[in-house]
């Protein structure tokens, strides 16, 4: 294994702290942080993809002890409103209390077994189809019809009869939840994102929009397609004007990690010199034979002047706060992953990725987009969320806008990664030192819970 140093294994051109430096407003210290892992060129067995074994050791050692985003806290309101979250086979009942706080229990009764809800809602109390057994909020068993014939339920009730229950906590405006009660705090386990997003205040934000997708490829295959922009080059090229994809700044920590990739800076890759107005052309997809609806004045940067129309878009909500945003605010993709499967982007971008097994299927998956957007007034409620199916195209989802079509584009390799590692005779999958390390982190993490019996703590940013 070569000990290579990630900051000097980088691709030509303008680094993104250089771009930083001609920011036309003050640069917020969170961007200038650089946190460079080298964590070895091994491969990545393919195991991890295809093999049912490992889906059921992640089952068992990751989905069932690890903190995990469940819904945003305006998915449930009010008392008695609660959602239900599934993960592989298990499915977990998260509802409101009387007094504000939130529970989350394992949905299955404790008398036969049966599912307790089968869809989000609201109720008064958490009562079984099957036979009436019935809970309150608190979790204790509330009622057992004809309890004249269950004398040994009231003696073991307190041990065995009312709602185990599951960690719980929040971080800005979402609810975590952990299968395991005895895990370590959510705020240890989160670490320093909680201050690197103090700027961006993902709480208050509605949500605008909230797609999923059914994807023909495992969890890690969907996920890992958003974390690294090295693929831009082949999957996404009608970018690559005014993206700077192989360029991107690539930061690691302990139980997260970042990408950033600038925006109205041309990648690389590209041969040719870009002028500033095709680079906002390509961004705002004008065809050759329209005008641009936003020109770019002799000797000015395409990047300054979108960054512009960025704030205007964005002063109706939240005012002239937006004055004091920086350009990298308003127009770079910080892309930041918390382990094992949960997106946050920074700054104004909007969007939340979350990506799960379907169901208890390891060769297909659940990619989700939700868009946590500003407002102003009255904080709107959760949009109703739209579900696609296998072969339905992330463009039927018009509230994307833009974005679906990128989106489209990535779908169109994963199942073919799947199959393709399927039937490759070569056992892993090989990665980039940098460009690619996000990838390899969240391996790495997957690693430390598949091999430990119980689940790793924190030990900090590093």
């Amino acid at each position: 294994m070569t000990a290579v140093d990630p900051r000097q294994a980088r691709s030509p051109g303008i680094t993104y702290q250089e771009l930083l430096d001609a920011d036309t407003h003050p640069v917020p210290d969170v961007l200038r942080l650089e946190a460079p892992k080298y964590l070895g060129d091994e491969d990545i067995s393919i195991t991890r993809y295809i093999t049912r074994e490992w889906h059921e050791l992640e089952k068992e050692r990751l989905w069932s002890r690890v903190w995990q985003f469940a819904c945003r806290t305006d998915h449930i309101p009010e008392p008695g409103d609660y959602i239900v979250y599934d993960i592989t086979n298990q499915s977990y009942i998260v509802v409101r209390q009387p007094d504000g706080s939130i529970k989350a229990y394992p949905n299955a009764c404790l008398h036969r077994g049966r599912k307790l809800k089968d869809y989000d809602g609201h109720c008064e109390e958490i009562r079984c189809p099957f036979h009436g057994f019935a809970w309150a909020l608190e979790g204790e068993l509330a009622d057992v019809p004809a309890k004249w014939d269950f004398p040994h339920v009231e003696e073991r009730q307190e041990q065995d009869f009312n709602l185990p229950e599951c960690a719980v906590d929040t971080w800005a405006g979402f609810v975590f939840i952990n299968p395991d009660k005895n895990c370590e705090p959510l705020s240890d386990f989160l670490g320093g994102i909680k201050e690197q997003f103090e700027i961006w205040n993902l709480e208050d934000r509605c949500v605008e929009a909230h797609v999923t997708k059914i994807i023909g490829a495992n969890w890690k295959i969907a996920q890992e397609a958003f974390s690294e922009a090295y693929h831009v080059n082949a999957t996404h090229p009608q970018i690559l004007p005014y993206l700077a994809d192989t360029n991107s700044q690539v930061d690691i920590w302990e139980n997260y990690s970042r990408v950033i990739t600038a925006g109205l800076s041309t990648s690389p890759l590209i041969w040719y010199e870009v002028s500033q107005d095709e680079m906002m052309r390509g961004m705002l997809d004008v065809r050759v034979d329209q005008d641009s609806p936003i020109s770019i004045p002799e000797g000015a940067s395409a990047r300054a002047i979108a960054s512009i129309s960025a704030r205007d878009r964005w002063r109706p909500m939240v005012g002239d706060r937006v004055d004091t945003m920086s350009d990298a605010e308003m127009m770079d993709s910080i892309d930041y992953t918390i382990f094992p499967n949960m997106h946050p982007w920074g700054a104004f971008n909007r969007i939340v990725y979350r990506f799960r097994p379907n169901g208890d299927d390891h060769r297909s998956s659940i990619m989700e987009v939700f868009f946590l957007s500003p407002y102003k007034g009255e904080k709107p409620k959760p949009v109703k969320r739209r579900d696609l199916t296998i072969d339905e195209p992330f463009t039927n989802a018009t509230e994307l806008g833009m974005l679906a079509k990128v989106f489209q584009q990535d779908v169109f390799n994963m199942a073919r990664v799947q199959q393709g590692l399927e039937t490759t005779r070569k056992p892993g999958i090989t990665l980039a030192n940098y460009q690619e390390a996000k990838v390899r982190w969240i391996h790495k993490k997957l690693g430390e819970y598949i091999t430990s019996e119980v689940a790793p703590k924190s030990k900090g940013d590093q």
